[in-house]
């Protein structure tokens, strides 16, 4: 999806944390690279400890990178990325996991040959071992559908099927923060809603989300607060309720005239 640039005087300084609480998530002027791509120049968004964060905006915006980023896929070669109060710019992503972060990536990533039973024990491997089929039975009360398939490989899932797969996975490391990538992507409208309503039940029961999505009507619907990004900056970000209300928002990313 284009859309027109967006000039400086709609730019807006990022939303301070909730007084007397720090961010669970900082990015402080995070520049990353693809080799000697600039993808990300200078972004600086907070995540605050129980909201729903989305970035939203083109494709090519740097959204996905950002999570990249956040996770430890990425590292920036400038700025900070700080979770919990601690600067984990170059933590490798396995101890990210071990510290709170879940990712469930664009393209859902599910190991295909694998059952949706051990798909999430192996989201489970950072968890004792005994606490693992609890893990399991807490995804499958979130999921249903995925304790009817329990043990059918994940390959052969449908696409909705899947992606509960890939978010239920990312739960099952009981993350603090849950990154999800583009959740609705491929779904039919059926699916896309109870993607959403399962995000809405995912935040209520304490996890923190930061989300990308190319529907940016019902990512708006769901979260908190906001950042538009375009070509690796942001460039605007304030309160849903406010971004789905602004002028430029509303034609670049909603679709209206």
């Amino acid at each position: 999806m284009s859309a027109e640039p967006m000039t400086s005087s709609t730019a807006a300084p990022a939303p301070t944390a909730v007084a007397g609480r720090a961010p669970l998530l900082k990015l402080d002027n995070v520049h990353t690279y693809y080799g000697q791509i600039h993808a990300l120049k200078g972004v600086s968004i907070e995540v605050n400890q129980g909201e729903v964060v989305t970035l939203i905006g083109a494709n090519g915006a740097g959204k996905t990178t950002t999570l990249k980023t956040v996770c430890g896929l990425l590292h920036p070669r400038q700025g900070t990325v700080s979770f919990d109060g601690k600067d984990v710019s170059k933590t490798a992503a396995h101890d990210l996991v071990k510290a709170g972060i879940g990712h469930a990536p664009e393209g859902r990533r599910i190991f295909s040959r694998l059952t949706v039973l051990e798909n999430l024990q192996m989201g489970g491997y950072t968890r004792p071992a005994v606490e693992i089929d609890q893990d399991v039975d807490r995804v499958m009360n979130l999921f249903p559908r995925l304790r009817e398939r329990i043990h059918q490989q994940g390959g052969t899932l449908s696409g909705g099927e899947q992606q509960m797969l890939a978010i239920g996975r990312a739960m099952m490391a009981r993350p603090r923060l849950l990154l999800l990538d583009e959740p609705s992507l491929g779904l039919a409208p059926i699916l896309i809603q109870l993607v959403f309503e399962t995000i809405k039940e995912i935040n209520a029961a304490g996890t923190t989300v930061l989300l990308v999505e190319q529907n940016a009507l019902q990512a708006l619907n769901v979260a908190h607060r906001g950042y538009v990004l375009q070509t690796g900056n942001v460039v605007l970000t304030g309160a849903a309720s406010a971004l789905r209300e602004d002028e430029t928002v509303r034609k670049a990313y909603l679709g209206e005239i």
